[in-house]
């Protein structure tokens, strides 16, 4: 016991390790471990394009030639019949063709009848959204489509191969693959354990592997091997083709695979080459499946190593190694400076070591997690060595909350009874710092904090406290003779936080909210006066001014409004006080419905009806606007799913319906959105969600994510309040939306103003570059509707036709629309 006690470093390593071990799923190291694997990918030499393949890409110059899309079915009935000519060992076709685009129906399946050719189907989140392959054909001339998405929307796996009850089903990578490998006479077969083609045993990928902590490994899956970031085969265009501009042992004896690369069709995924150059951004699926082809047939062929893992137990013996080593360097170097060196060195000597392994023998170790691992280690005990500066702020070096409570508390029992001074509080913080945080990683938001503390600190009053009182939170006090004492100061910190920050070498410009609060009298609590301040500072940020609130008495009230609203808001939930609301969306050519966008209304059993203005806010704040939108979207679903049985004369009826930004963020939406199209029984295409563009602006490469996964369940997208002055036309392209709303700001003024009409021309135009339809917001007048159908604004929506109406009267609308039809 008495050598536990002189040396606890390697109990400190076991709890250590323990603890990364149980909540590493719930703490996001899988990500940290799927970061490092992505850079380690980035870093292997390019191995070139693959001789036995040739992808023939279906460009945007292509489908500008052929003037369509889908191509017909006699396009690709040539195409196919052009390449037959020059031999090639098996064709894929990356093109789903399960309905027919005439002309060209049976020149299309007489090709497809081909032995040697592999088309698609698509298996999709349910059974309603699945693709089936073209009609006719034989099983071993259908691969499925799918691939499997990280949590953080890169595409890691290379998935070959599944059973549906007592069906196989083949990846369209391993279908291509097999069919090239029939003359070497290389057999297929499937274990528990491992997919067998040839002499190669492709093992499964488990939920535990390598970096990863709970994935999905149902089926057969490996790490996908990418060959190279973007020359992974000789690449030909459509027309190339068709024009036969091309030679024949590009093709011959070769697997040829044809799919489109348009950036207008948006089939493209992330990968871990997307951090790169901006070319390398996104992969075409076309490209995906040459990749998995390849990494396949290199396997087979040229005996190209598979990723290997360690056991879990060895991972966790891995971990504890470090972790003991960490807590070694601290406990013996306690009192030398070469400290910070050894750690330094110790994690370099990680990074290395796994790096090695990986680029030499294709071996994946965990990184993050032992890293981590020292790292704790290495905190835990420096922070038990050094337990006396608790009331300091280990980054900074200011007061913390605690003592801040305390030299506050002091100088109100220093106020004379009988004066006119006072105790200010400054309460300050940094806008939006948790997405400059996901933005730009951890260490770059504790030197933006850093920067920060100093410049305050050049403000602060010889007799004023600065002090760190939470994350991104400071709070400076000093005693003032008069208030605009106060004023001043806070206009001199406004400027020197107005200067932008130098990060990384990049200048970066942040915004602060700040409140301030007085107190003339020793009555007062610290508590209570900092309360004030944060209220104010709370308000300052409402108001989204660059500047201050001074706080008033009023905001306690306000405060105290807002709680007993939200207290109301959970009852309203509980209860179902809420109801729908529809407004209908016309098509400005026709003035025929096409879609409703749903409305939520609060039905107040004392107040009446109450306006979304009122409780979406707070709603929001409170993360309340959770459980609530998850309902308005059900209801919304199935009240469309409704409609469409009750009139099928109108066709497929659109309902939107909006996401609100904490909606949005969640990380299982896609998830929640599938599983409400699927128990309404509600077809995927006949919802749109709605997305602001101020929401899509906060995290970019966020957004773009959890615009793809929802984007795969073939779904609606629209971007919301487009114009309002957030600056997104540079992103606007990465973004696969459907629909642009022009604001109604914007369309109320525009008959007026020359310049709303510039505005509201030139947004309609711009949907339409990018292949976008185009909604008008808030049409009250035909004039206005004149307007927009001059610029082609196909669609609109306003109190011309007609303002938001409850479920039966929305009904006796569409059967009005149907009406006129018959």
């Amino acid at each position: 016991m008495k050598q536990i006690k002189r040396r606890p470093y390697g109990l400190v390593s076991l709890l250590v390790t323990g603890l990364l071990l149980g909540l590493g799923p719930f703490v996001g190291l899988s990500m940290l471990e799927l970061a490092v694997f992505d850079q380690m990918t980035r870093s292997r030499p390019d191995r070139g394009p693959d001789p036995r393949l040739l992808i023939v890409e279906i460009t945007e110059a292509d489908i500008r030639a052929q003037g369509r899309w889908p191509l017909s079915d006699q396009t690709l009935a040539d195409l196919i019949a052009t390449l037959q000519s020059y031999h090639p060992r098996v064709i894929g076709l990356d093109i789903y063709r399960d309905i027919p685009f005439p002309p060209g129906q049976e020149a299309l399946r007489q090709q497809l009848q081909s032995p040697n050719l592999v088309t698609i189907t698509g298996l999709g989140v349910s059974t309603d959204s699945a693709v089936p392959p073209p009609p006719g054909l034989d099983p071993d001339q259908v691969g499925f489509n799918d691939f499997v998405i990280d949590p953080d929307g890169i595409l890691r796996r290379n998935f070959m191969f599944t059973m549906l009850g007592e069906e196989e089903l083949y990846s369209f990578a391993l279908q291509l693959s097999r069919q090239y490998l029939q003359p070497e006479n290389s057999s297929l077969s499937a274990d528990a354990d491992a997919l067998t083609l040839g002499q190669t045993k492709f093992l499964a990928l488990t939920s535990e592997a390598g970096g990863y902590t709970d994935m999905s490994d149902a089926g057969y899956q490996i790490l996908l091997n990418y060959r190279s970031a973007d020359r992974v085969a000789r690449r030909v265009t459509l027309s190339q083709v068709l024009d036969q501009k091309l030679k024949p042992e590009w093709i011959e004896d070769r697997v040829v695979l044809i799919g489109a690369t348009a950036p207008s069709l948006k089939d493209f995924f992330y990968t871990p080459y997307s951090l790169t150059a901006a070319s390398s951004q996104v992969m075409p699926g076309v490209v995906v499946h040459a990749q998995m082809v390849s990494q396949i047939l290199s396997s087979v062929l040229d005996h190209q190593p598979l990723y290997w893992y360690w056991p879990d137990w060895a991972e966790a013996l891995w971990i504890w190694v470090w972790a003991f080593l960490g807590g070694s360097l601290v406990w013996h170097l306690r009192r030398s400076a070469w400290l910070g060196l050894a750690l330094l060195a110790a994690v370099a000597g990680l990074t290395a070591t796994g790096w090695l392994i990986f680029l030499l023998t294709n071996g994946w170790i965990p990184l993050a997690a032992p890293a981590l691992a020292l790292l704790l280690t290495s905190v835990g005990l420096v922070t038990y060595q050094v337990f006396h500066h608790s009331f300091y702020d280990a980054l900074l070096g200011l007061p913390n909350r605690s003592l801040f409570v305390v030299q506050l508390q002091k100088a109100l029992r220093g106020l004379p009874v009988k004066s006119t001074d006072a105790i200010a509080v400054f309460l300050l913080d940094v806008n939006h710092f948790k997405a400059i945080n996901e933005s730009f990683g951890h260490q770059l938001g504790n030197q933006l904090l850093i920067q920060a503390a100093a410049r305050l600190k050049i403000c602060q009053p010889a007799q004023g406290t600065l002090a760190r009182i939470g994350g991104d939170e400071f709070s400076l006090q000093y005693r003032v003779e008069t208030q605009q004492q106060a004023l001043d100061l806070a206009q001199h910190l406004q400027q020197m936080l107005a200067t932008p920050f130098e990060l990384n070498r990049s200048p970066l410009t942040v915004t602060f909210s700040m409140g301030i609060a007085f107190a003339q009298s020793s009555t007062h609590s610290a508590e209570n006066l900092i309360q004030d301040a944060h209220r104010a500072m709370s308000r300052a940020r409402v108001l989204k001014a660059e500047c201050y609130e001074v706080f008033n008495p009023k905001m306690r009230s306000e405060a105290v409004r807002q709680f007993q609203l939200e207290a109301e808001l959970r009852r309203a939930i509980e209860r179902q006080e809420f109801v729908l609301y529809y407004q209908p969306i016309i098509a400005l050519q026709t003035r025929q419905l096409a879609g409703f966008e749903a409305l939520v209304r609060w039905q107040h059993p004392q107040r009446g009806l109450i306006s979304p203005a009122e409780f979406i806010g707070p709603a929001e704040e409170t993360g309340l606007i959770v459980p609530l939108g998850l309902w308005i979207l059900r209801q919304a679903c199935q009240q469309m799913y409704d409609w469409h049985q009750a009139f099928p004369q109108l066709g497929p009826l659109i309902i939107s319906v909006n996401l609100s930004p904490r909606q949005f963020n969640q990380s299982d939406l896609t998830q929640q959105v599938a599983q409400v199209l699927a128990d309404c029984h509600l077809e995927s295409c006949s919802l749109k969600l709605e997305l602001t563009e101020s929401t899509a602006m906060e995290n970019v490469s966020s957004t773009i994510e959890q615009l793809l996964k929802l984007k795969a369940l073939n779904l609606k997208l629209s971007l919301d309040d487009f114009g309002t002055g957030y600056s997104s036309l540079s992103y606007l392209h990465h973004f696969p939306t459907d629909t642009l709303k022009v604001d109604r700001s914007f369309v109320n003024r525009m008959v007026e103003t020359q310049g709303d009409s510039d505005i509201v021309g030139t947004i309609i135009a711009l949907g339409h570059k990018l292949g976008m339809d185009v909604i008008a917001e808030g049409v009250e007048t035909e004039e206005q509707c004149v307007q927009l159908q001059t610029f082609g604004c196909q669609y609109g929506q306003g109190y011309l036709f007609s303002k938001p109406l409850p479920a039966h009267t929305a009904a006796a609308f569409i059967a009005q629309q149907v009406t006129q039809l018959s």
